[in-house]
């Protein structure tokens, strides 16, 4: 164990000294859909199912427990960890797109991809999108499924695309590889019933027409293709994942390092775990469903242990945001809290909504492994952290609200104070958190809240009219921040668009 110990820290400083590109850390983004902070059990002693992969990235790396998505929900927090920018400074300021639509990233916009892909990496993603598509046609009658589809992922700084455009009720499921669907979209399905869970089914037999559809399930039906079924979504994603990365051991690629975008589609509804993973854990379908993920996080571990990959990998593991709403029936009937101690879930600007796992390992790159960070971060900082780990300068137009926690990976008692984090509900609702305290700003009918995260992680004392000086300090921030385009220092940006009602609290401009 000393002379392991010894080699890694040793290789840490060599690649700390010198960064040729060949040199730079390979780097995987897996993140899940609607996963709760609860539903990783080494966070959630009390937790109904285990969680043993999940739980390795932690014990061999760093487990931030203070890690944030920027909303909570899907669109606005994959745009916010592909860009370092918030969402709502875009076009969108509530909700999430369907499949079909201009995508959210701007053309020009730096992404994670584009960023690393100038830095010599192959680039990839393979999973669930969810930020908009160009498809060819306007509509599932005049669809063209030859013609290419545009504004996509190959767009947006990745080499290579697998996976699916968006939330499977959004429909246009099929297997996308590239531009093209591997079998067109071209039948017609809807929700079916879920006999291990309170959500639906997407599986055959499906329809020739929307009005089959209506006829046979009592609603209109979206496109899917003959080989589409849910429950093949983590496998063929890990497949095609793990694929992908043994091609980059091959010759031709010259040694270049990889990024890797993995975004899972679970536990997302539909929660459709394979029979193989029926009756384990405590938790019914949705913990068969977990535990089912945890098994592909092994896979991709197992992978790189045996490519001799792991030591120089960065794995980034989060959630998009906090649980669905069924979390409060498991609670109930297996006495399993998806959101922990943490108030609300998915759609709330309460913790339960945006503190999410957040799990990095790097064998040669974290000092002290095994450690519990209490640092605030967010996924909109992933863009600075790894631009600082392989020597990219950020220009000034990108990565406005990114700040790297890259020291916290090399020094285990470095301080690190985050600019005031700000988060962003489905609804449109604002809070701030600078250090311990929280404020959520006014909304519709709803009064400005005031929490001391230290004493109240659970948020349950408004302690606002005991602390007026701290609403305003942090309100006077939280304008900054929106007016001037960016968290960051530098010049200031732009907003997409102007004023917007959502910020009851600032005159219009």
């Amino acid at each position: 164990m000393f002379l392991r110990t010894l080699l890694l820290t040793v290789v840490f400083f060599l690649l700390s000294a010198s960064a040729p590109a060949r040199d730079r850390p390979n780097i995987l983004i897996i993140y899940t859909d609607d996963q709760g902070y609860g539903d990783v059990s080494c966070l959630n002693p009390q937790a109904k199912f285990q969680t043993p992969n999940m739980d390795r990235l932690a014990r061999e790396g760093i487990a931030f427990l203070n890690g944030h998505s920027s909303d909570t929900v899907c669109t606005p927090s994959r745009y916010g960890l592909l860009t370092g920018r918030y969402s709502w400074r875009t076009q969108m300021k509530a909700g999430v797109m369907g499949a079909e639509g201009q995508c959210l990233i701007a053309p020009g916009r730096m992404t994670l991809a584009s960023m690393l892909r100038e830095q010599g990496y192959d680039t990839a993603m393979v999973g669930k999108w969810h930020l908009g598509m160009d498809f060819p046609g306007t509509d599932p009658g005049s669809r063209d499924w030859s013609q290419p589809v545009q504004d996509m992922p190959l767009d947006k700084g990745f080499d290579y695309f697998f996976g699916i455009p968006a939330s499977m009720n959004y429909g246009v499921l099929a297997w996308f590889e590239g531009r093209y669907a591997k079998l067109p979209p071209t039948l017609y399905t809807a929700k079916k019933p879920n006999d291990r869970h309170v959500d639906y089914r997407i599986m055959p037999p499906y329809q020739n027409s929307p009005q089959e559809t209506a006829e046979v399930l009592g609603t209109k039906g979206m496109e899917v293709a003959a080989d589409f079924v849910d429950n093949q979504c983590l496998t063929r994603f890990t497949d095609k994942a793990i694929q992908w990365m043994q091609e980059r051991l091959t010759s031709q690629h010259n040694g270049n390092p990889f990024f890797l975008y993995l975004p899972f589609t679970a536990p997302h509804y539909p929660v459709c775990p394979l029979p193989e993973f029926w009756g384990q854990g405590q938790a019914g379908g949705y913990g068969e469903f977990v535990l089912e993920t945890d098994y592909h996080v092994g896979r991709i571990l197992d992978f790189l242990d045996k490519s001799e990959l792991a030591a120089n990998t960065l794995i980034i593991f989060t959630s998009d945001n906090g649980p669905e709403n069924s979390w409060r029936q498991r609670v109930k009937d297996f006495g399993h809290h998806s959101n922990h101690i943490y108030r609300g879930g998915k759609r709330d600007i309460y913790e339960g909504g945006h503190r999410v796992p957040f799990l990095v390992r790097w064998p040669v790159g974290i000092a002290k492994p095994g450690r519990l960070s209490d640092a605030l971060v967010g996924q909109v900082d992933v863009l600075a952290t790894l631009a600082e780990i392989v020597g990219s300068d950020l220009p000034h137009n990108a990565a406005e609200d990114s700040q790297s926690f890259a020291q916290l990976l090399r020094e285990p008692t470095a301080v690190f104070q985050r600019l005031p984090l700000i988060n962003h509900s489905a609804q449109g609702r604002f809070a701030i958190t600078d250090e311990h305290w929280k404020l959520i700003l006014p909304h519709r009918q709803l009064n400005a809240e005031l929490y001391n995260l230290n004493s109240d992680p659970g948020e349950a004392r408004n302690v606002i009219d005991m602390h007026p000086e701290v609403a305003v300090a942090l309100e006077e921030r939280i304008t900054e921040i929106v007016v001037s385009g960016r968290t960051t220092s530098g010049p200031n940006s732009s907003n997409d668009t102007g004023y917007w009602s959502d910020l009851a609290w600032i005159p219009k401009w």
